[in-house]
């Protein structure tokens, strides 16, 4: 198997684009960080260089496959499912755009790993300031509201809550005596949120409540 100097300049490329993508990784913390990213970009980028050397480049869509299914797997095991939400996705879904960064730098093709670089990178480092953005304009509360065991104080209640012009989903409740203490997950502009509360501080059927 013959060794090319350009295989000297897939590997660094590899290590670097890797290490562009972990650094980011790296610096918000994830399972993934720099050295994880740099060796799944630099392991797709050898096993394609190889493939191609061994086999030639006649089945190359068998290389992509086998790539992929093992990243798949990796990927998978950061993903965790928390109470109220899944965590981990854009983790694996970066080992999986690295593990293709990789694979495009093993077949020789540096212009579009650049260009998917650039997507990346805007992805990751810009995108989660236009997030935090739109979940200012739609913020999560969760209201724990007690109120009396009453058919017309529950009826009273569920009805500020569902004309307050968010979304509402009844989350739990629990009866206690005479009283009942519901839960409720409320999505919806913070102004929205200010008016329900003081609307539930004005109403007589709310005994307490709190968010």
């Amino acid at each position: 198997m013959e060794f090319l100097p350009e295989d000297i300049l897939k590997i660094g490329l590899a290590i670097l684009i890797g290490g562009l993508i972990g650094l980011e990784r790296e610096y918000r913390d994830k399972a993934a960080g720099f050295r994880t990213i740099i060796f799944i970009c630099l392991g797709s980028t050898l096993i394609t260089m190889v493939s191609i050397k061994l086999g030639g480049s006649d089945d190359p869509v068998r290389i992509a496959a086998n790539i992929v299914v093992g990243v798949g797997f990796l990927g998978a095991g950061v993903i965790l499912r928390g109470r109220e939400r899944i965590m981990g996705l854009t983790t694996a879904a970066t080992i999986w755009i690295s593990a293709g960064l990789g694979m495009a730098i093993g077949g020789g093709e540096y212009i579009l790993a650049g260009i998917v670089l650039l997507g990346v990178l805007i992805v990751l480092l810009i995108f989660p300031r236009i997030t935090k953005g739109v979940d200012r304009l739609r913020d999560h509360r969760v209201y724990e509201i007690v109120m009396p065991l009453d058919e017309v104080a529950i009826t009273e209640v569920d009805g500020l809550l569902l004309g307050s012009g968010m979304q509402v989903k009844l989350e739990s409740q629990a009866k206690n005596g005479e009283r009942l203490t519901r839960r409720y997950e409320v999505f919806g502009r913070p102004t929205r949120h200010h008016e329900l509360i003081e609307k539930l501080l004005s109403n007589h059927s709310v005994i307490s409540f709190n968010y």
